[in-house]
């Protein structure tokens, strides 16, 4: 099991088993916040801990998510759909970024461009080591 906290520790996240590869994303939150994210679904593999505060974008009609933070220190947690799939099951993310650097370092890098085409960009073979060392 994997687990990320918040700067003060007030707020964390769990997820089990593999995360996979992890996202990184250019659209005009991610960037701004500088997250990696593991998938998963809520109530699933991935579970939160603390209180946290939420942030929904005003600037969509009809956002698809919301972004989930440390009330004390700000530190993003995740992201939670606002809606749920078909099958009744809500998708989240978890940054990965709030993970211990040693249990994360070798995990792949996959690109998705959220800004423009909202596709996967092609892999440049490169692992959070390569962001963060």
């Amino acid at each position: 099991m994997l687990t990320g906290s918040c700067h003060c520790g007030k707020a964390g996240w769990t997820l089990e088993g593999d995360p996979g590869s992890i996202t990184a994303c250019n659209c005009t939150l991610c960037r701004r916040y500088g997250t990696l994210w593991a998938y998963d679904y809520e109530g699933e593999r991935i579970a939160l801990t603390g209180e946290t505060a939420s942030y929904t974008r005003t600037d969509r009609d009809e956002p698809s998510l919301e972004i989930l933070f440390c009330p004390s220190c700000a530190c993003v947690l995740s992201w939670r759909g606002l809606r749920l799939r078909k099958d009744g099951r809500r998708r989240m993310a978890v940054n990965m970024r709030l993970a211990p650097p040693d249990l994360v370092h070798d995990l792949p890098i996959d690109h998705f461009d959220g800004l423009d085409t909202f596709e996967d960009l092609p892999s440049k073979g490169r692992c959070v080591r390569d962001l963060w060392f």
